[in-house]
Order: C-alpha cells, then sequence, then structure tokens
C-alpha cells in the first residue's frame, strides 16, 4: 500500500516530505562532490568569487569572510562534510521512500531526525543567528507537526478493522 494524499494536511504533508526528499539527493550529490575535490580547488573557488569585489573594496566584510573560509579548510574537513552531508542525505532518502510506501518505522525515523535537525540548529541559531538557519527549522518543525499528524492518521487506519464481505449466497 503507497501513501496517497487525501486531503489538504496529506498534500501539505506530501510536498514537505517531497522538499525532504529533495534535500536528501542534493545532500548526498554535495557530500560525493566533497569526496573528490580537493581543498586547493576551494580555496581557487573562493579567490575567483571574491577577487572582484575586493579589487573594488579590500574590507568587505562578506567577501574578505568568504576568502579566508575558503583559504583555511583541510582534506580532514572535507572528508568530515562529505561523510555529514552522504549520512543525512542517504537516511532521508530511505526515509522519504519508505513513507511513501507507507511504512510505519519511517515516519517515527523522520520525526526523530528532523528533531534532532532541529535541536542542532536551533544550538547553532544561538551561536550564529540567520535568517536561513530560521526558515530552515520552521520548515523542519512545520514537517514534523505534519508529519506526527501523518503518522497517527496511519497508525489509526492500520487498526482499524477492515469491513468484511458481504457472504454470497
Amino acid at each position: 500500500m503507497q501513501f496517497k494524499a487525501t486531503t489538504k494536511l496529506d498534500k501539505a504533508f506530501e510536498i514537505g516530505i517531497m522538499l525532504k526528499g529533495l534535500d536528501g539527493i542534493l545532500e548526498t550529490i554535495g557530500g560525493l562532490i566533497l569526496l573528490f575535490i580537493k581543498p586547493e580547488f576551494i580555496g581557487k573557488v573562493g579567490v575567483y568569487l571574491t577577487e572582484h569585489e575586493l579589487s573594488n573594496d579590500p574590507h568587505d566584510f562578506v567577501a574578505s569572510h568568504i576568502l579566508h573560509s575558503t583559504q583555511n579548510i583541510g582534506r580532514g574537513v572535507l572528508i568530515f562534510a562529505a561523510v555529514y552531508l552522504l549520512s543525512h542525505g542517504i537516511t532521508k532518502i530511505i526515509l522519504v521512500v519508505e513513507i511513501l510506501r507507507n511504512r510505519l518505522w519511517a515516519y517515527l525515523g523522520l520525526i526523530y531526525l528532523t528533531v534532532g535537525f532541529i535541536i542542532y540548529q536551533s544550538y547553532r541559531y544561538i551561536f550564529s543567528p540567520s535568517w536561513g538557519l530560521a526558515l530552515f527549522t520552521i520548515y523542519d518543525v512545520i514537517v514534523v507537526a505534519l508529519t506526527v499528524l501523518e503518522y497517527r492518521k496511519r497508525k489509526l487506519d492500520q487498526k482499524s478493522p477492515e469491513p468484511k464481505a458481504a457472504p454470497q449466497g
């Protein structure tokens, strides 16, 4: 039995988990890319992205930080980032696929994984607030709420007895 959206709430849930699945695909691709690039390449990209701005304004805050950040990346950082992205991306993909296949355990997996992200993102937000992080966190809270509602609905559907066929005679 596959997941089928029957209400507006179901449709919102479906859109939310599809976005989670897309996020998982993008994280997986990003993780694979990070496995195969060299730190020097990141440094060259940083120079390329900032050289025009820094030639106009050598004290540009954003460009200076981008350049500094890309110049100090080591192989270990890239491997850590790759493993982080791959593990999260693949996990999200599996959970989304299994939710679409209506596996109850995947709903719980998505809830726990996303709550973990919410906690981590909230911690990060305390030390370096940003609109992007706030929006991702709000999105994750909405996905958790929709997943909890959908999980409860699916669990009730599994517990309710199936209507028996009328005897033929």
